[in-house]
């Protein structure tokens, strides 16, 4: 079998002062059609990224809502992971296609991965492109297969998806955050809209003082008396790392004691990461007021919650986005959120209301520097942002889309709540 990942306990409960007395009696009525199926989540890897932190607090809390879910990650080796990066760099754009080599590599690792899965599932949901072939070795399985699409679609190298399409067009639907990414090809299944979310409840996400987050940051040497601007993402060309960098160095020219956080996470399926981690370090020019970080400098959940409640100002500099949680974490920790205008961070920021959002590094240090000039208009926006967050991104949210598509594929009565559905090709 392929690895169990455990995810503890969570209750639906804790979450009654959080959520809507409306939306948790949904939940309760939802998942009582829905006692004992069996759910199981396959994705690439258990952490550094997304996908894996709303998996940590997805599957307990079906489970805590009477489904018998469970997850499990995929095996590969780097020439698996390798080819699996290039497709999900060409479905976001990129040029550069799968070699026949590549190809092989991606059917045999995902036949491989097969072979070690039991058929005795309700429903199958696979994250992302990586064990999307999974299902070409149950033809004739009698669970429901889900196809969760973590990733911007709306410009793909057409060759990769044209690859990708005779193994997703088995599936009985597939899930975007936006109606944009859904890409206009012909064989994909019935496609559904909604936004990932956060869990307001874990160490990264819950409340934490200025105090103890000032104590968490000084451990790591940032001067806690002057202003810190921090980006939170892989080391990746599409979080555009060196494009924070120039923000800052024209914030540093007005401001000169600010100080920028690069925090990271180093995965295992993202091998080109090490690579763009050194060219970011190398480009910072060894500038002692920028601190490249992440979890080999023991960076964890809550590491990174203080520095983004500590920071003046929380950037996510994407070029290429599929949501952005990150943007997310910072609106719910009251920061004031400068992000890329691209993929599903304008879902989240409205221009000028509850954040900035810039198209390019220019763009980006004004906004840093507009922060700086006037924090008590900056927290304004920031309280305007916290609010938005709690209406449409949290967990509670995101398990009630998940019970009403189970029960839309079982037949079940809904009793009128929906999902936006753009339909078969």
């Amino acid at each position: 079998m392929l690895q169990l990942i455990n995810v503890g306990n969570k209750s639906l409960l804790d979450y009654g002062t959080i959520a809507s007395r409306g939306l948790m009696e949904e939940i309760r009525r939802l998942a009582a059609q829905l006692e004992g199926k069996r759910v199981l989540h396959l994705s690439a890897t258990a952490f550094g990224g997304g996908v894996a932190e709303i998996l940590y607090a997805l599957v307990p809390l079906m489970r805590d809502a009477g489904l018998d879910a469970e997850w499990r990650i995929i095996r590969g080796a780097d020439e698996f992971f390798a080819a699996t990066k290039t497709i999900h760099n060409a479905l976001q754009g990129s040029p550069q296609g799968l070699t026949p080599d590549q190809e092989q590599v991606y059917r045999r690792f995902n036949e491989e991965n097969a072979q070690d899965l039991e058929d005795d599932y309700d429903f199958v949901i696979v994250h992302d492109p990586q064990p999307a072939f999974t299902i070409e070795r149950f033809p004739s399985s009698p669970a429901r297969w889900i196809w969760r699409c973590h990733i911007d679609l709306s410009t793909p190298n057409q060759s990769v998806l044209d690859f990708l399409l005779p193994a997703l067009g088995r599936y009985d639907a597939a899930i975007f955050h936006m109606n944009e990414y859904v890409p206009a090809a012909a064989g994909l299944p019935p496609s559904y809209i909604w936004p990932p979310a956060i869990d307001p409840l874990t160490p990264k996400n819950m409340a934490l003082s200025a105090e103890d987050a000032a104590y968490i940051v000084d451990q790591f040497g940032i001067d806690v008396e002057r202003p810190l601007l921090t980006q939170v993402s892989r080391f990746d060309p599409w979080k555009d790392p060196l494009g924070v960098i120039d923000a800052y160095r024209e914030v540093k020219e007005r401001f000169p004691e600010v100080q920028l956080a690069l925090v990271g996470s180093m995965a295992h399926d993202d091998p080109e990461g090490w690579d763009y981690y050194n060219q970011t370090v190398g480009y910072a020019q060894g500038d002692p007021d920028i601190y490249i970080l992440s979890n080999l400098n023991n960076i964890g959940g809550v590491e990174v919650n203080a520095f983004q409640v500590h920071s003046h100002a929380v950037i996510q500099k994407s070029i290429k986005e599929g949501f952005g949680l990150t943007v997310t974490e910072g609106l719910w920790k009251t920061r004031p959120t400068v992000a890329g205008r691209v993929g599903g961070i304008v879902r989240q920021i409205q221009d000028g209301e509850t954040g900035w959002l810039v198209d390019s590094s220019a763009q980006c240090a004004d906004a840093c520097i507009e922060i700086l000039r006037d924090p008590s208009e900056a927290r304004l926006r920031a309280l305007k942002g916290k609010e938005y967050v709690r209406r449409n991104f949290l967990m509670p949210r995101l398990l009630r889309d998940w019970l009403v598509l189970f029960n839309t594929l079982l037949g079940n009565d809904t009793a009128g709540a929906e999902l936006a559905v753009v339909g078969a090709a």
